[in-house]
């Protein structure tokens, strides 16, 4: 072989996955086509913006009005990176991202951080779920005042459950899909609401900082929303499950270095955008949430709201921008809650069965019949109930939810560590390793998220 034909062939591996691959697909590629590719990044991005993540967006935007505006474009480029990444490694391998986990680190007492890892996720959607399931009950009786709390969250919880295990995987899929539709409800309030556009402009670009402990405590709570380790998980996981409907494997997570999933480079550049396009929509929730309680609250001067469902409360008789527009910013803010609910706790549930499933072995994936991952669904049905039960017991909710983000702070570095590794781990993924832009961004999430949790941590423990 002659000097140059080596040279090119060097340049070409040690090209990176950033390099080689655009984000949008072929110019050939049609609208339709493209809108039916997208799956797991948009449905990803979506249930990132659960209940509990909202009520974090509504204290931001009370609290500091739109001050924090700007944290939705900063974190924009950090969740497409990691999504990517995650996204890329269930495309790659055919498995989730705690299989990827056991693979690059197999060696017994790393398995045990593992099955800590999913079993940490595990407790902390679950707790999440349960105060997703209560947001959506209380918003339903913002709607209909005469109906039961008791009987809708029963209702959610048996239909969630009901449907994740009974209807098959294409549909399911299908009408989470469909249930994007329901975050554009806080796109609507935000423009009933209205605002000064050019001072939300300013905000959303240049940064505002406060050095007070509620700005520090705040930011901390919307790092830890949006980057909660879940969406991690099921983005790596439901990638893979694709490549289960597509027949390109059989199991999920069946890792096999020498004979990996054929991945057309079309495909790859259908997944980017996927992602682009999913955590492109949960930054516009993020931004419309803000906006609409900055305007509707912080300047009325209601700065301290706990719950997803009492900003939406607050909200009727503050707007006047037009007759009844209070009514109608409530209505919709309670119906887009109840939708991100529909969404996002079957994901949480699901999130946490992959986890598990990966950590212990177990058959899995929501194109499997119930009797063909049992484990699996048993997980997802558990997690859901005992979600459920919470909303029972005399429990704070407002507690509860600071353990949760407290759990997914302690987990959300390692793990970013830990995918970084995998990501840029050519043995795992050959040529589709990280290029440096990715590099770069990750390593300031992490620092970022790390200065987030040590902050979080001294301000719960001192307060």
């Amino acid at each position: 072989m002659d000097v140059d034909k080596k040279k090119e062939i060097k340049k070409q591996d040690d090209s990176s996955y950033d390099d080689r691959l655009s984000v949008l697909p072929s110019s050939s590629k049609s609208f339709k086509e493209v809108l039916k590719s997208l799956g797991p990044g948009i449905i990803t991005g979506a249930a990132n913006e659960d209940p509990t993540t909202v009520a974090a967006y509504s204290q931001a935007g009370a609290r500091f009005g739109f001050g924090m505006l700007w944290l939705a474009l900063l974190q924009y480029r950090m969740l497409v990176v990691f999504q990517e990444m995650c996204a890329r490694i269930g495309l790659v391998t055919g498995g989730g991202l705690a299989a990827a986990i056991k693979n690059k680190y197999p060696k017994e007492g790393k398995q045990v951080v593992v099955i800590l890892f999913a079993s940490l996720i595990l407790i902390a959607g679950t707790i999440n779920l349960g105060a997703d399931i209560g947001a959506m009950a209380a918003s339903v009786k913002l709607i209909f005042p005469q109906l039961s709390g008791i009987i809708t969250t029963l209702f959610f919880t048996g239909f969630i459950v009901t449907a994740e295990i009974l209807i098959p995987y294409k549909k399911y899929v299908k009408i989470l899909k469909y249930l994007v539709v329901s975050l554009f409800a806080y796109v609507v309030t935000a423009i009933i609401v209205g605002g000064n556009w050019n001072q939300m402009l300013v905000s959303s670009i240049i940064p505002h900082i406060e050095f007070t402990p509620m700005f520090a405590l705040i930011f901390v709570a919307t790092f830890g929303a949006t980057m909660s380790p879940y969406i991690f998980f099921w983005q790596a996981s439901e990638q893979a499950e694709e490549d289960v409907v597509k027949q390109k494997i059989k199991e999920i997570s069946e890792f096999d270095r020498d004979n990996p999933p054929r991945i057309s480079k079309k495909e790859f550049g259908l997944m980017r955008l996927d992602v682009v396009i999913g955590m492109a929509l949960s930054q516009l929730i993020m931004w419309s949430v803000i906006t609409t309680t900055a305007v509707s609250l912080h300047n009325h001067g209601i700065i301290d709201i706990q719950t997803a469902d009492q900003a939406a409360s607050a909200l009727q008789p503050l707007v006047s921008t037009f007759p009844y527009a209070g009514v109608m910013s409530k209505t919709i803010f309670a119906l887009g809650l109840i939708g991100t609910g529909l969404l996002a706790i079957p994901v949480m549930a699901a999130a946490s069965a992959y986890a598990l499933s990966d950590a212990l072995g177990w058959r899995q994936g929501l194109s499997k019949k119930f009797t063909q991952a049992k484990k699996f669904y048993a997980v997802i049905a558990t997690s859901t109930i005992i979600g459920l039960w919470i909303n029972f017991a005399n429990i704070d909710p407002i507690k509860v939810l600071v353990y949760t983000a407290t759990i997914n702070g302690i987990v959300a570095v390692p793990v970013f560590i830990t995918v970084m590794k995998i990501a840029n781990d050519r043995k795992i993924l050959k040529e589709k390793v990280n290029g440096k832009i990715s590099n770069i961004i990750g390593c300031i999430t992490i620092i970022i998220m790390a200065i987030s949790v040590i902050t979080m941590l001294l301000t719960w423990l001192y307060r």
